[in-house]
């Protein structure tokens, strides 16, 4: 049986240095594994969720190839304690220079949303889920 877990998620990176520094700017912390060619950082931990590819690229405001042949998107999450926080955190990564695709709003599911991307544009939703549960390293164990 394959383990249920993810445990390494990586970004293909077309200028390391640039990309780099918008995380360190995000304010996250690089592990000993890093190198000058190669950036590890730290985070709480992952879930991994399958959502329709039409309805992901509608909901970041993005146009998508639809040809099954194609790299096909992916889109992270940093999901936050409170709706407030999807709003402080959009103003910092701004701040860092992240492209803000879709500013803070109320989702029709209950919860506060936004959307940036990376200087690579690697996708990245802010969300505040009302139901979200966190283990004591912050990781989400369950929505």
């Amino acid at each position: 049986m394959i383990p249920q877990k993810v445990t390494l998620l990586t970004l293909g990176a077309f200028d390391l240095p640039i990309l780099r520094k918008f995380y360190q700017s995000l304010g996250w912390e690089e592990t000993e594994m890093s190198s000058d060619q190669y950036a590890v950082f730290k985070t709480a931990g992952v879930l991994l969720s399958l959502f329709p590819i039409e309805e992901l690229a509608k909901d970041a405001g993005i146009e998508l190839t639809t040809s099954p042949d194609t790299y096909r998107p992916v889109t992270f999450a940093i999901n936050v304690d409170q709706p407030e926080e999807v709003d402080m955190t959009i103003e910092e990564i701004r701040e860092a220079g992240g492209k803000i695709l879709r500013e803070p709003s109320d989702a029709f599911w209950g919860g506060r949303t936004a959307y940036f991307a990376d200087p690579e544009n690697n996708l990245w939703e802010v969300a505040w889920n009302p139901t979200s549960i966190f283990d004591e390293r912050g990781a989400m164990i369950s929505f």
